[in-house]
């Protein structure tokens, strides 16, 4: 694809648009907006604005779509796969600056925010009014809303809540050609013409710039009881998983790390927990309602079905503390991997009854092609986050022999029912492998959609499809 470069008239022109205080093009702004946290990859953009309002917005996508610069929307920079990365420089529009909180309608239980604003941020300002929006990433202290959209978001309360698409009612969205829409209604039910909002959430920023955001919200739980599952098999902790929701109960989290992710996270961050030696694996379960009586029953009944799937004593958090420290473990693994090695992480799903299934075949791959891998990741939702390390992979067998075994990891999931993946997004680094889960048609399809909000494919291009 040709684009054209960022000239001097184009800067003064986005100047005009959001005042100079709000163009950047310096060496130090230039280097940290050509990354995201998606392996090591680094593409430097031209020019980065920082708009205010949809408004400007619209004025600099015309003026971008009609000179053939790319533009690449950037929320906090926490993706890992690359869909913040400005692949063909051009560029950058920060959305740091929508970060207000416009509204918490509280006798519709909704929302109506902006996409800078951090997740957690958030969540805490529903919470002191008593509500809930669950979606949850492992970043949540620092990923913005907008980007949460982009990638449909999850994370550990998925299980129960679902995704960020299932509270999304309505958005505020730039088109690349510069008009401003709202792609649905602030109602619970419609079935109104196609809906433009679900087709925007997901979409990588490839679509529209979105503006505002509509959210339903839910009453908040104020119960919660957590304990930590060790099991001597990392594949009977996988198989534990599903036989929990076959005996009729749904935790608010159920995640699994296997034993090298525990011990990762244990150099990088001080926990207090003793693992021991024969212990292979982890699942940490949640459960969260109003009744404490019924919360205590369902652990109980939880207990009995992770015994048989000859697990050692479990641990129950008794404290805030305790809780804290064991999402802090889970939550700090793939910060720690990151930290200590040069790594690439895929973002796998199945059938949660196919994790054991999924587990073995991963092991089995890097057993072939020579690298070792670290597995952890939503096993309520059949989500298992796949972290290869390079330790002593040569280059040359880490740029042509590696993407061989992910391909067959990819393979592997596809044949079980799953897919590419669960919540990261395709991006820049997964699109050679979209073949894998789609045919050519429904390639077609998705590139025709493309085409059709973004003709001249200024809005994120390189993303998604090869």
């Amino acid at each position: 694809m040709q684009y054209s470069k960022v000239t001097p008239e184009h800067i003064s022109i986005f100047q005009s648009i959001i005042g100079k205080d709000h163009v950047f093009y310096d060496e130090e702004n230039i280097k940290h907006y050509a990354h995201d946290e998606t392996e090591d990859l680094k593409f430097p953009p031209e020019v980065i604005l920082k708009p205010r309002t949809a408004e400007e917005i619209s004025e600099i996508l015309k003026v971008c779509n009609k000179e053939n610069i790319p533009v690449t929307p950037r929320g906090a920079g926490t993706g890992l796969s690359g869909g913040a990365l400005p692949v063909y420089g051009g560029v950058i529009l920060a959305m740091e600056r929508f970060n207000s909180i416009i509204a918490i309608d509280e006798r519709n239980l909704q929302a109506t925010v902006e996409p800078g604003v951090i997740n957690q941020v958030f969540q805490e300002a529903v919470i002191a009014k008593g509500l809930f929006y669950p979606p949850d990433p492992a970043s949540k202290g620092s990923c913005f809303l907008g980007g949460n959209l982009a990638e449909n978001a999850g994370g550990p309360k998925a299980v129960k809540y679902g995704v960020t698409k299932d509270y999304v009612l309505n958005l505020e969205v730039v088109l690349p050609t510069g008009e401003i829409i709202w792609t649905g209604a602030n109602v619970l039910k419609n079935a109104t013409g196609y809906n433009l909002t679900q087709l925007i959430v997901g979409s990588e920023g490839t679509l529209g710039i979105i503006t505002k955001i509509i959210f339903r919200l839910i009453p908040y739980p104020t119960q919660t009881l957590l304990m930590l599952v060790p099991f001597f098999s990392a594949e009977k902790a996988c198989e534990a998983v599903s036989a929990v929701f076959r005996a009729g109960i749904t935790p608010s989290a159920m995640e699994f790390m296997e034993r090298d992710a525990i011990d990762w996270v244990l150099k990088f961050v001080e926990v207090n927990i003793e693992i021991k030696e024969n212990i292979k694996a982890h699942l940490l379960i949640e459960v969260d309602g109003n009744d404490l009586d019924v919360l205590m029953k369902d652990c109980e009944k939880i207990s009995e079905v992770m015994y048989g799937f000859e697990c050692d004593e479990i641990l129950f958090a008794e404290t805030a503390a305790q809780k804290e420290n064991l999402w802090k473990m889970r939550r700090r693994v793939a910060e720690a991997v990151r930290s200590h090695a040069v790594y690439k992480e895929e973002d796998t799903v199945v059938p949660r009854a196919e994790l054991a299934v999924l587990l073995k075949g991963v092991k089995e791959i890097g057993t072939k092609y020579g690298f070792r891998s670290v597995c952890y990741g939503h096993a309520g939702d059949g989500n298992m986050h796949v972290n290869i390390i390079k330790e002593n992979l040569s280059d040359e067998d880490w740029n042509t022999k590696l993407p061989l075994g992910i391909r067959e990891i990819f393979e592997l999931c596809v044949k079980l029912g799953g897919t590419l993946s669960g919540e990261h997004g395709i991006g820049w680094v997964q699109k050679n492998y979209m073949d894998i889960a789609f045919n050519e048609k429904q390639l077609d399809l998705m590139k025709g959609i493309k085409t059709l909000f973004d003709p001249n494919h200024i809005l994120n291009p390189g993303k998604i499809f090869v």
